[in-house]
């Protein structure tokens, strides 16, 4: 069994996270610069067993696609594209960044830390990855 890679796509970063083998824990792994993203992915692919791509898909709370759903769809299109063998899956990304100060501040890191995009968009992709895998097991 492969590991499950989510995205949390961003215009200028993109926060990652990913299970462990078995998929039962979803991990924070990195942030990497939306421009360098290609390169991480190909890099990353090649060393370790992947089943699925998990993207978050930004809502309204109206259930419509969100103002940045344009520039993620483009992304969405190209990974299918670049790794047609790949499952690819979207998950609702509402509040994520939110709950991810929220998770920050209940973690006590300090006001400066909490201001640091590159972990709220980790710690986003791991809640995105942490929906899909309860939905997962749900069904």
């Amino acid at each position: 069994m492969g590991r499950v890679l989510a995205l949390d796509y961003g215009q200028k970063r993109v926060g990652v996270a990913v299970t462990d083998e078995l998929q039962l824990i979803a991990n924070a792994l990195t942030t990497v610069h939306a421009k360098d993203i290609w390169d991480f992915l190909k890099e990353y692919l090649a060393k370790e067993k992947v089943d699925c791509i998990v993207v978050g898909e930004p809502k309204q709370m109206n259930n419509l696609p969100s103002e940045s759903a344009k520039f993620i769809e483009p992304f969405v299109k190209q990974l299918k594209k670049l790794y047609p063998d790949m499952d690819v899956k979207r998950i609702d990304e509402r509040f994520t960044s939110k709950m991810a100060s929220a998770t920050m501040l209940a973690a006590g890191l300090k006001k400066k830390d909490r201001q640091n995009k590159e972990t709220i968009d980790t710690i986003s992709a791991c809640i995105i990855l942490q929906s899909y895998l309860e939905t997962k097991n749900v069904f």
